[in-house]
């Protein structure tokens, strides 16, 4: 098998990962790579800067397809949307160096064990190693299978025992060095970029390079001034990019310098324990951690002893996390999935801090390095920036096509220009500049600079409002959102929780609630006992920390917290174990204390925590806290009160948070370390609820309101209980008081019976309970299937997990009316939001950064309300913690976007403007001077460029959004009318001053003022001379074409300045109306000055006013003309949905198709039906694909 692999010259690496990549071998050939230097010699250094551009292109000149067992070359391809290609030459190490020092051979036992990939990497005998490095991480060939593989960590396959046998003793010295020259060293390493590749980079993009190729060509044309502010404007640019690019540089080395340079203690096999450098930690080394306040130098899996980790950086919450060891159990599964909790409750993640470790039994805290540098979970953060996810949006790609129409325009002009000035008899010099000319004025090199500005003004304004932004290009992709997913606690939720009161119970039932507002203590018992000790709390620097909720409940029992001390001898309880003790005030608590043995940590997989305690002087327990349902599970079904889901709905149907108790008692003599947690999570007894009040944010409901109001779906995931949830949306207004909510519940497939779904009304009724009136949902079975009103979807993670495996047919179904996700782990959410990208839903997700990081990475727009360092996984990140940022967001992007479209409107037209007007002068084989052209193009267009994006975002936000591409209808309308209107002004204007009486005239007696100065310049008009010092032809068609093009493009700005309903007034941009009315002014002085020396220094002629009065009227009728069809035409909405109602054009989005299905479709929802997997229509159906950021959604 490894043979037939190897030879195959296409292979996929990091095969269903976020960075999968198509990888091809190639041959470096002699022959080709010397006419490859033979071509860029010749084309004087364009064939390298083509291959710069085209790294494929290089490849496929320079080298031929092999197999990749035979490549010296590989070329990569993501497999994403984009097809981005790469190449990477592939190196060898060489294991000679460790032959003489440790007497390494071909025979020797650690290369022929071929147990692992390093193993199998190595070539015998010459005992090498091919590599090649992508994106920070090396790939070694595994010999054996014929691949690429990632080196650096541990196999996944390896069992839990076989980790605990193999390194729970650690690494001998050859291992070590094995792993350290073949996996590299353990270091995060983001070099300070040099500024000259920083510089080089900026100045060959393609851009840049055409602004070169026109800055030359002005030069040689003399045109030094414009060319020169170009230049000046470049420079600026680049200058500022390769600083900020720099900073960023400068600010993630520092971020991860320090890792690098730690030292840690390692136990070897033979060598015992010894200091060393973080960087040589290899994968396998056992770590011994001692002391707190330890940064991490990498991952690694705990194997003894219990640790204290503060994971911030990853998770947004700088709350203390307990880790354990992993079980050494005979499960032949890897030790991944060996059991139903998270595997991650073992591993210490690189870049967390151990603020506590806890040894077992007086041992050492002991764990095994799982995976080095760039591979952790850290260097997985780093690389997220160093190499971010390309983002594709429709308008870019819309902006590159039309560019090239642009292109293919000019390309027409230089085809017209070379047939007119050759015919004319121009030298071959001035025909070539003539042409090329064309170019740049049909091309504007200021085109890609102006677009960007509209982003650069709205990000300056956000960050005012304190939401920062690390990828600017997705303030345009704002603008689109049409929906938004929000977590719910500490989002639309107040994040502390305030402890409303305990709910016991016994053999009888619930009892009477215990209300902790009256200031009356707990009574003692196993209730009290479990509030005081089933928690995560540590003790650092004398002060409790821990989970919000942890803090609540054990301040409410008004015990104190202290470490057991080197004299507190107890039979099985640890040095250093955590006690706690009743207060002093306390009375008529028959124990000492509780010491806390051992923690099973909550996780949000497993929606609970057990501790193992011994009471001082008493007995030994299990106690239980987590999701009602799932602790209710867990106990002995009679020590369940039947009247369980009623009482749980009187509170979740509040909004309260509910959290249910169980315990259970052990035998003394089990060693706790021998107790797996299936064993002890049996067979318990419940104890009763605690009920926390979790308060909606002020700011929530009118954010909602406001986004609902503006048809921007509103859609809640949480990892809360479900009917609390559901409180949750209709007490903020996601659902209002009219609307339904259908519950959905999914069952597994379970021995015989099929996977089942089902759809049950959830109704509001009252309900007397406790002497008082409380609301709470109940489920009853509603016979009517009306249409009246809508409803909204409300379902759980089970019951997501178990219709995207049996009843994907279904799910397009469902989500378009899906609001409330409960019980959501955090790869649910991340699930959810691609599922509803994929019904071509531009989605935003915002969250506190906890267990949302997946969901905020997948969005098209995330936005932190965390300001920890896992605000890195989303674009933008808000100081203010709650969601009124989200519709400042959408303001602003909005206002990005259609700024963007005017600002390309306005850059087209200004180009079109002085294509038509140099065409028509080339038809007299003249032109356009100099310092004509430096007018329109600095003092006119380049002041325009930078004030028109000035319009901040309107305050509403109104029910439809901007058209989210450039070639839509109304765009494309409104570029080609004002271009054929400019074109038709112009040619009126050209042909007419040739009709004038005056025309054939001297040129002085054409002015009601003589100009002696002009006069002498030449005496007819129609056989003018070349003069002045530019070259430039003067005549009257110059200076009407002139006048014409320079106003047309002030009067083109303010049609295309677009306000309402997306952006502020025009009238409120000050810069902007002070700047046009001046230009306006300007014109207007020049057009009617008799200033002689003006004229000349401008290449004009002076014309009768009544001629120059004409020039003003086809001003003037151009400019209400373009008004007109704006606002009749171009903005008029119900105008184009009336034509596309006309022609009975539908949305091509998947989520408009299924809504106008659902609406036609009577039987949806049905309710009180229950669907089986195995029916037709409800199995698994490829039904829909369709890639992230595209839409086709109707733009209006």
């Amino acid at each position: 098998m490894g043979d037939n692999c190897g030879k195959e010259q296409k292979a996929v690496l990091n095969e269903g990962q976020e960075n999968e990549m198509e990888i091809f071998g190639y041959r470096t050939q002699g022959c080709r790579k010397a006419l490859c230097f033979a071509g860029s010699i010749f084309s004087f250094g364009l064939l390298p800067l083509v291959f710069y551009w085209r790294p494929a292109w290089h490849v496929w000149a320079n080298c031929v397809p092999c197999s990749l067992q035979e490549a010296d070359i590989v070329l990569l391809r993501t497999t994403d949307e984009f097809q981005t290609y790469s190449w990477k030459k592939v190196t060898w190490i060489h294991l000679s160096t460790l032959s003489s020092a440790f007497g390494l051979t071909p025979g020797h036992p650690l290369i022929t064990d071929e147990d692992f990939v390093i193993n199998r990497a190595i070539q015998k005998p010459g005992l090498k190693v091919r590599c090649i490095k992508v994106q920070k991480i090396r790939y070694v060939w595994n010999n054996l299978e014929g691949q690429f593989q990632k080196i650096g960590s541990l196999e996944d396959w390896l069992t839990s025992t076989k980790i605990h046998l193999k390194f729970g003793s650690g690494l001998t010295r050859e291992e070590q060095e094995i792993r350290r020259l073949i996996c590299g060293p353990n270091t995060i390493d983001v070099e300070i970029t040099p500024i000259w590749k920083l510089l080089s980079k900026e100045v060959l993009n393609p851009f840049y390079v055409f602004q070169l190729f026109s800055v030359c060509l002005w030069f040689s044309e003399d045109y030094k001034e414009y060319a020169l502010a170009i230049i000046l404007m470049s420079i600026i640019s680049i200058s500022l990019t390769v600083y900020d690019l720099r900073q960023q540089s400068m600010k993630l080395h520092h971020l991860v310098e320090a890792h690098n340079s730690t030292t840690v203690s390692v136990c070897g096999r033979k060598s015992g324990v010894q200091e060393l450098e973080s960087r040589f930690l290899v994968p396998g080394d056992l770590l011994i951690l001692t002391g707190n306040k330890v940064q991490m130098p990498c991952d690694a899996i705990l194997i003894d002893g219990s640790c204290v980790v503060d994971e911030g950086m990853l998770t947004g919450e700088s709350i203390p996390v307990t880790k354990t060891p992993l079980p050494k159990t005979d499960s032949p599964l890897p030790w991944k999935t060996q059991s139903e909790a998270d595997y991650k409750r073992h591993i210490l993640f690189c870049g967390t801090e151990v603020v506590q470790a806890k040894p077992a039994c007086s041992r050492t805290v002991r764990a095994v390095v799982l995976q080095t540098g760039f591979n952790t979970a850290k260097g997985d953060l780093v690389r997220s920036i160093l190499y971010p996810k390309p983002m594709s949006f429709k308008l870019y790609r819309d902006a590159i096509r039309f560019l090239l129409c642009l292109v293919g325009t000019a390309t027409i002009g230089m085809v017209y220009t070379l047939c007119v000035y050759v015919l004319s008899g121009e030298s071959p010099e001035d025909v070539v500049k003539k042409a090329l000319d064309v170019i740049t004025i049909a091309v504007p090199p200021a085109l890609p600079a102006a677009l960007t500005t509209g982003v650069i003004y709205a990000q300056r304004r956000l960050k005012k409002r304190g939401i920062f932004c690390i990828s600017p290009q997705r303030i345009n992709v704002c603008g689109q959102l049409n929906l938004v997913c929000f977590d719910k606690t500490g989002t639309l939720t107040c994040d502390g929780l305030d402890l409303w009161g305990v709910v016991p119970c016994d053999r009888n039932g619930f009892q009477e609630v215990h209300s902790f507002a009256s200031g009356k203590a707990l009574p003692w018992g196993p209730l009290c006992a479990a509030m005081a000790s089933c928690h995560s709390l540590v003790l650092l620097n004398e002060t409790i920390q821990g989970d919000p909720l942890d803090l609540k409940m054990f301040e409410a029992t008004t015990w104190e917290m202290t470490a057991s001390e080197e004299d507190f001898h107890l039979k099985g309880v640890p040095a250093n174990a955590m006690v706690v003790k009743p207060c002093r005030t306390a009375s008529q608590v028959p124990v000492e204390g509780i010491a806390i043995l051992h923690q099973f940590p909550f996780s949000s997989a497993l929606q609970r925590m057990t501790v193992i305690i011994q009471e001082m002087g008493g007995d030994r327990l299990a106690f239980m806290k987590g999701a009602p349902e799932r602790v209710a599970s867990f106990c002995q079904p009679e020590t369940v009160p039947t009247s369980f889901v009623s009482e749980l709905q009187i509170y979740t149907t509040q909004g309260f948070r509910v959290i249910a108790l169980a315990y259970k008692k052990l035998e003394a003599d089990h060693h706790t370390a021998a107790l797996t947690r299936e064993k002890v999570e049996s067979n318990l007894v419940f104890l009763g609820l605690l009920i926390l009040e979790n308060r909606l944010k002020e700011e929530t409901k009118p954010v909602l309101e406001e986004l609902i109001s503006a048809r921007i779906r509103t859609v809640m995931i949480t990892g809360d209980n479900l009917q609390t949830a559901i409180t949750v949306a209709r007490k903020s207004g996601m659902v209002s008081e009219s609307q339904k909510v259908i519950l959905i519940e999914a069952e597994e497939t379970t021995g015989a019976s099929s996977a089942s779904i089902s759809w049950k009304l959830v109704e509001e009724q009252k309900h007397i309970a406790c002497g008082k009136q409380d609301n709470y949902i109940n489920i009853r079975e509603v016979y009517d299937n009306s249409k009246e009103g809508s409803y909204h979807f409300a379902l759980d993670g089970k019951s997501f997990q178990v219709i995207s495996r049996y009843f994907s047919s279904l799910l397009p179904k469902i989500l378009i009316n899906g609001t409330i996700f409960a019980r959501m782990s955090p790869g649910q959410k991340s699930s959810l939001v691609e599922e509803f990208q994929k019904l071509d839903y531009f989605v935003g997700m915002c969250g506190d950064g906890a267990n949302d990081c997946g969901a905020l990475k997948m969005a098209h727009v995330g936005i932190s309300l965390s300001e920890q360092e896992a605000s890195v996984a989303s674009p933008f990140t808000s100081k203010t913690p709650n969601i009124e940022c989200v519709p400042h967001l959408i303001k602003e992007g909005r206002a990005a976007l259609v700024t963007s479209f005017c600002m390309f409107k306005y850059m087209a037209l200004y180009s079109m403007i002085q294509y038509v007007g140099v065409l028509l002068l080339y038809w007299e084989t003249n032109s356009l001077s100099n310092y004509q052209f430096l007018f329109q193009d600095l003092a006119i267009t380049t002041l325009i460029g930078v004030t028109m994006n000035l319009n901040g975002a309107y305050p509403k936000l109104v029910p439809f959004r901007p058209a989210g591409r450039l070639i839509s209808p109304p765009l494309l309308l409104s570029v080609i009318l004002n271009i054929l209107l400019s074109l038709a002004m112009h040619i009126v204007g050209f042909v007419l001053v040739q009709k004038q009486p005056w025309y054939s005239m001297e040129l002085h007696s054409a002015c009601t003022v003589q100009n002696q100065n002009i006069s002498k310049l030449t005496i007819f008009p129609t056989a003018p001379e070349k003069t002045g010092a530019n070259g430039s032809y003067t005549s009257y068609e110059n200076t009407t074409i002139w006048f014409l093009g320079t106003i047309n493009c002030i009067i083109v700005a303010l049609i295309f300045s677009k306000g309402r309903p997306f952006r502020q007034p025009t009238y409120t941009n000050y810069v902007f109306v002070l700047v046009v009315i001046l230009q306006l002014g300007v014109c207007l002085f020049i057009l009617f000055a008799d200033i002689p020396d003006l004229y000349r220094r401008l290449d004009l002629l002076c014309t009768p006013v009544l001629w120059r009065v004409c020039i003003v009227i086809m001003l003037s009728s151009n400019f209400l003309v373009s008004l007109f069809m704006e606002e009749t035409i171009i903005e008029n909405r119900a105008l184009w949905i009336g034509i596309k109602r006309c022609f009975g054009y539908r949305s091509k989005s998947q989520y408009r198709v299924w809504q106008q299905s659902l609406a036609e479709d009577s039987s949806w929802p049905p309710l009180n039906q229950i669907f089986y997997s195995d029916m037709p229509g409800c199995g698994r159906v490829a039904s829909y694909s369709n890639p992230v950021f595209e839409s086709n959604e109707e733009q209006l």
